[in-house]
């Protein structure tokens, strides 16, 4: 057999094992968009039929038609690149058909809701470092029939999963070491680890997989923006956990462990931490209302939709609240802290003024005999 039949065989065996993953999912389509930055930035396409359907496609950028509207994902990554580095990788993957005040718009620091070129745009992009744990970039394009976002790293639950895929709609099991040495397990069921309990403690929404398919642009917009309010709430959960944590550990340690703290300015990091939320959230405040203005005068954008943008821009004003709350028990944590170091020095002084009182006179009588 020679290399030309070879070559023409295994090409067709390609194309059949191409034609069946079509036929098996026939509504998931290949990305073929090439750019100039692969892998660094994570794109996601999906296409929403308005009946409570979604799919996968590819990245085109098109408007939806008819009752389709189309969602275009990007998520920039968490390092320390420069402003201007991210608003590249934005014109790489967004460029055409976006302009350039678009791509501005989108990925400028600060708080921002406007139209621009005929589109709805907001933001809520912080200014702390990229890289850090307490920095939150959202912004979002919106029209009649598409939607276009942009986050720094991965938003929890902000994507779309399979039906039946959520660990939280198992019938959890204790883990049980029995198991381990290969005894059969009665009953139905799914273990759940004790770090696997402490991940999902620590959020305050569901997984991705059972998130409600938007059925509207109105729908996805507010989707976006509860999954943004949900991500603060989360890193707020993970500080108050941390700060409950140190104050036990501050109950049980000693000198060691309080000098410790104090050398590191843990909790004076801790409280820059909780500015910087505090701006995310004043950001979302200035945000978030004006973008139910805007929205509410929309034929498109349904009146329930407007009730829930109240109901989250109240509870970023709980979540500020909360965190003036954890604010109040860093400063005490502090105070005492810094009340115990005075306290260790004025111990200390008391022991070298003893001492100097005991030591005196040999220094006197020390004196004296040398004079004569």
């Amino acid at each position: 057999m020679d290399l030309a039949r070879i070559e023409s065989i295994h090409d067709r065996e390609v194309d059949d094992l191409d034609r069946e993953s079509s036929a098996a999912s026939p509504f998931r389509e290949t990305r073929q968009h090439r750019t100039h930055f692969p892998g660094t930035v994570r794109r996601t396409a999906y296409r929403f039929d308005g009946q409570g359907g979604s799919f996968e496609k590819e990245w085109d950028l098109v408007e939806g038609k008819g009752d389709e509207f189309c969602w275009y994902h990007v998520e920039l990554p968490k390092g320390n690149q420069k402003l201007s580095q991210s608003a590249q990788y934005l014109i790489d993957v967004l460029c055409p058909p976006l302009k350039l005040q678009d791509i501005l718009s989108l990925v400028s620091n600060g708080p921002f809701c406007g139209h621009v070129d005929g589109a709805l745009i907001f933001r809520v992009n912080s200014p702390g470092p990229p890289s850090g744990s307490f920095t939150f970039r959202i912004a979002a394009r919106v029209t009649e029939s598409s939607v276009i976002t942009v986050s720094l790293g991965r938003v929890p639950r902000l994507g779309f999963s399979k039906v039946g895929e959520s660990l939280l709609s198992e019938v959890p099991r204790l883990e049980n070491p029995s198991y381990a040495r290969g005894e059969r397990r009665e009953g139905g069921g799914t273990v759940i680890k004790e770090h696997v309990l402490e991940f999902f403690l620590t959020m305050n929404h569901s997984e991705e997989a059972d998130n409600p398919v938007p059925k509207s642009v109105s729908n996805l917009v507010v989707h976006i923006i509860d999954t943004h309010v949900d991500h603060v709430q989360d890193v707020l959960t993970k500080l108050e956990m941390e700060l409950d944590s140190v104050e036990l550990e501050l109950d049980k340690g000693g000198f060691a462990l309080k000098k410790q703290m104090l050398d590191d300015r843990r909790f004076p990091k801790m409280h820059l931490d909780l500015q910087r939320l505090l701006q995310v959230i004043a950001h979302g405040e200035q945000v978030f209302p004006r973008v139910k203005e805007k929205c509410s005068s929309k034929t498109w954008f349904g009146n329930e939709d407007i009730g829930s943008l109240e109901e989250l821009i109240g509870r970023l004003r709980r979540l500020k609240e909360n965190v003036g709350f954890i604010a109040n028990r860093v400063t005490a944590i502090q105070a005492g802290l810094d009340s115990w170091q005075a306290e260790q020095i004025n111990r200390k002084l008391y022991y070298l003024s003893f001492l100097s009182i005991v030591f005196l006179p040999l220094s006197i009588i020390t004196g004296g005999n040398d004079r004569a």
